[in-house]
């Protein structure tokens, strides 16, 4: 993930996040993050200056998540990666939108506080000796195919 072009965003979202699942079950959860700048005039005074949205997309559990927790205004810090997405409209005509897909995401402690909770995981297998509501232990060392990065091109 180190070479991909990081990109981490500071903002308020616009409305609840939206969640679906896929055909084959794979949660997608998308919203807007909008952030203004702040500028000061020749008086002193701190003005809002232009305001930037971008629209966020998570998968999985991450997806569970932030639908479960966000709500419209919480202030977020998003991390992901810049994905550019083509289509065609129903006039034929080709559109191309740029969008984060996050990585990583949670609520801004800069003005407010959170409450944490561990979410629990189901096992599929007791090995690992009981490993508590984490499940068992990852057999597969750290870097092999079972840390891939997620890709929602499998989604469906």
């Amino acid at each position: 993930m180190a070479s991909d072009n990081q990109i981490t965003v500071v903002g308020n979202l616009t409305d609840d996040p939206e969640l679906r699942y896929t055909a084959n079950g794979a949660a997608v959860a998308n919203f807007r993050v909008a952030y203004s700048t702040r500028i000061r005039d020749a008086a002193g005074n701190w003005t809002d200056g232009d305001t930037s949205f971008f629209t966020v997309n998570c998968w999985r559990a991450l997806a569970e998540n932030a639908a479960e927790t966000l709500t419209r205004g919480t202030r977020v810090v998003v991390t992901g990666r810049l994905k550019q997405r083509s289509w065609e409209n129903q006039d034929g005509e080709r559109r191309t939108v740029v969008e984060i897909e996050a990585d990583d995401l949670g609520p801004s402690l800069k003005w407010a506080t959170a409450s944490v909770q561990k979410t629990s995981r189901s096992s599929s297998s007791s090995a690992g000796g009981g490993g508590g509501d984490w499940g068992s232990a990852i057999a597969t060392p750290v870097g092999g195919p079972a840390m891939e990065e997620e890709t929602p091109l499998d989604a469906g």
